[in-house]
């Protein structure tokens, strides 16, 4: 999906792909690394190579997830003409993903209620991958003419929206969670332009 035909080639990469389908559809403690071994194609001597343990790998795939989403949710968003339209963008984005039919909710949140108490790693993995987001979202709101500090309630709104989506198996609260941050925003930059 996001890879070129020659990264799929690469015995890192059919690691990678593995992992990351049968962590996120299945989750980490549940997947053995004979599993990720026969889903690649990877001998185990060479898969534990390219990533010693299985924290080593896990590490990678969360990074590697957060490198994918967060640019196929710019490369959507940053289409969308600057300002509202592009704040809003992000819902619809989180719309379509819902709809994906292997969603799962959000890979970070999940692998934070699994493993966050007892990995360090995958517990500042998840923090980097909700900052990078806000940060995100927070030089869309300067951009429609709002404030920096709307970026955490749109977070709140899309943090909400993917893990009721995820729960209820409905992308509908992605639109529900748009007409909030519509509200906010519309409300916030009046506040700055009276």
């Amino acid at each position: 999906m996001d890879g070129t035909a020659t990264e799929a080639a690469t015995p890192e990469a059919r690691v990678l792909d593995a992992a990351g389908a049968l962590f996120y559809g299945r989750g980490l403690q549940a997947v053995g690394m004979d599993a990720i071994r026969a889903a690649s194609g990877v001998s185990l001597k060479r898969l534990y190579q390219l990533y010693p343990s299985k924290d080593s790998l896990v590490e990678a795939y969360l990074r590697r997830r957060d490198a994918r989403w967060r640019d196929a949710l710019a490369r959507y968003a940053d289409a969308r003409p600057a300002g509202a339209e592009r704040v809003l963008a992000v819902f619809d984005w989180l719309h379509q993903w819902f709809q994906e039919p292997d969603f799962r909710g959000c890979a970070f949140v999940n692998s934070f209620g699994e493993l966050g108490a007892g990995s360090k790693t995958v517990a500042a993995v998840a923090r980097a991958h909700k900052d990078a987001f806000r940060r995100y979202l927070t030089g869309l709101a300067t951009g429609a003419g709002a404030p920096a500090a709307l970026a955490d309630q749109l977070a709140l709104l899309a943090e909400g929206a993917i893990v009721t989506a995820a729960i209820s198996g409905d992308a509908e609260p992605a639109l529900r969670a748009k007409e909030a941050a519509r509200v906010l925003l519309e409300a916030a930059v009046a506040r700055l332009n009276p």
